[in-house]
């Protein structure tokens, strides 16, 4: 079918419309500013990240001993310049009103080092949680299994590193790497949450950890858990208030959640090895070693013959 030329004469009264728009509604732009950090360049940061954190598991194999030295080394080095230009990048945004002279470049580099500086420690806790998931789930038949195959194994990689960097006062790129992996995965973990060693999700999607979270060792979730707020404290003007001040549940060292949990509120505790069972809503805190469970649903079946009372089972 042939396109109407007739029809494309409007297009540039669509497109005038258009750049009003970009005066009227301007905090949906970002003109006039140096450059945002890159999504793609974000993203090929972390595909570098797991060839250093998982050598042999990704894009180059064949590693060995010998070799992986020359591999990592190229692959830092070429971190430490991906790095160093996107940290740069969102520093110059974060500075451009009140320092529009700051150097970035030479504020991001330290911030680029050490990120790297940590990874052997990011790599002892990811060794913890790989070893949590394979003796937490009967399925798993291997720790490789495990790297190749568990979203909730990728969704804690990358959290791990994106903690790190929020830690460094960077803007803009843990947030991104972590919704990279939200995407990814189903699994959304806030960079600013803290998680001890040893944390498995399992299955994972719908699972929601927010930012004021704090996790112990050892901890264990499933599937369509939320970690929430429960309430938001509010300004002066009625809107909510920003910052990380505690709104989310602390969990510790050896809680089990089961699938399609809620809890919520920065003053909720759930004690050490507690149980929170499957559908629970809970805003309150739960003291060490305690189980908590719906009560006992009764499930109702219809017959395939007509009677007179709906046949029901307790389950």
């Amino acid at each position: 079918m042939a396109t109407d030329v007739r029809l494309k004469e409007e297009l540039p009264a669509i497109t005038d419309r258009l750049i009003e728009t970009y005066t009227e509604c301007s905090r949906l732009n970002h003109l006039a500013h140096e450059p945002l950090p890159n999504r793609d360049a974000v993203a090929d940061i972390v595909s570098d990240l797991y060839e250093v954190l998982y050598p042999g598991y990704g894009k180059r194999q064949n590693l060995h001993i010998g070799n992986v030295g020359y591999h990592v080394g190229n692959l830092i080095d070429a971190l430490h310049d991906k790095l160093t230009t996107q940290i740069a990048r969102g520093l110059r945004h974060e500075l451009c009103e009140e320092s529009p002279h700051a150097d970035c470049e030479q504020m991001a580099q330290p911030k680029a080092l050490e990120l790297l500086r940590r990874l052997p420690d990011v790599r002892h806790t990811l060794e913890r949680d790989v070893d949590a998931a394979f003796r937490g789930d009967p399925a798993a038949r291997s720790h490789h299994e495990i790297i190749f195959c568990y979203p909730g194994l990728e969704a804690i990689t990358v959290y791990r590193v994106a903690h790190e960097l929020h830690t460094l006062g960077v803007p803009f790129i843990p947030r991104m790497m972590t919704e990279l992996a939200h995407a990814k995965t189903g699994i959304d973990i806030h960079p600013g949450a803290r998680i001890g060693p040893g944390f498995f999700i399992d299955h994972g999607t719908g699972v929601v950890i927010g930012e004021t979270c704090e996790i112990g060792e050892g901890v264990k979730l499933y599937q369509g858990v939320t970690l929430g707020a429960l309430s938001f404290t509010k300004d002066g003007d009625g809107g909510l208030l920003h910052g990380s001040y505690k709104r989310h549940p602390t969990l510790r060292d050896g809680v089990v959640v089961y699938a399609n949990a809620t809890i919520l509120g920065g003053q909720t505790v759930v004690g050490e090895r507690s149980v929170i069972g499957s559908n629970v809503w809970l805003t309150e805190s739960v003291p060490p070693d305690t189980t908590v469970v719906l009560e006992k649903p009764k499930l109702r079946l219809k017959g395939a013959k007509p009677t007179n009372e709906p046949l029901t089972y307790d389950i």
